[in-house]
């Protein structure tokens, strides 16, 4: 199985995950707890995992960091202008920012290109 990338909707005790191939097929959709994240990202060969800046992403953030993910962080305000969605639910959230992150278009927080040396001088 080739690599995947998953897109999580983080909240305060739970988060959306969607993962999906590069082709833009749909593995697996589910609702977990924020200590079922690692187990469950671990049964997979994920590369890139995505998700929208909030308060509630830190511990997440930090165990998936931990486990040695690549971690994207979206720019809030920026992800809803590309991915707009007259249904706002966690499971169109989780795979809007799955898709973006698949398409190499999420737009990243200046946070995460900071952490990540982008665009220092």
């Amino acid at each position: 199985m080739s690599s995947l990338v998953c897109g999580l909707d983080v909240h305060k005790d739970s988060v959306y995950a969607t993962v999906m191939s590069y082709g833009g097929e749909v593995v697996e959709k589910r609702k977990l707890s924020n200590d079922e994240v690692v187990g469950f990202l671990g049964r997979y060969p994920i590369d890139r995992v995505a998700m929208e800046s909030s308060t509630s992403i830190v511990p997440v953030y930090g165990a998936l960091r931990g486990k040695g993910y690549e971690i994207l962080v979206s720019h809030p305000k920026k992800t809803r202008l590309v991915a707009e969605s007259r249904i706002k639910t966690d499971r169109v959230d989780s795979w809007a920012v799955t898709e973006l992150a698949r398409l190499d278009a999420l737009p990243l927080s200046y946070m995460h290109r900071h952490i990540a040396g982008e665009g220092q001088t």
